[in-house]
């Protein structure tokens, strides 16, 4: 398997982490939301978008939503006691 391959491979297990955190995004928005991460704003961002790039911010928003999710988790949890 080539490097490419492999890249494309952990993109789409990152895509499904992402639609595991944020069950309410669409495809579409969450590919529009990895070339904005990535720094891609202009009229053809996705096109433009590597699939390096799109992995790197994949990573990126897993990151920020896992943390704001255990904050939001922290904040609601109850004390037991």
């Amino acid at each position: 398997m080539n490097k490419s391959d492999q890249t494309r491979l952990d993109l789409l297990a990152a895509l499904a982490e992402l639609s595991r955190i944020r069950p309410e995004w669409r495809l579409g928005q969450t590919i529009a939301n990895l070339a904005t991460t990535a720094g891609r704003v202009d009229a053809g961002c996705v096109w433009d978008l590597e699939d390096h790039e799109a992995l790197e911010a994949a990573h990126t928003l897993i990151e920020q939503e896992s943390e704001a999710l255990a904050d939001v988790s922290e904040t609601v949890a109850v004390p037991v006691g």
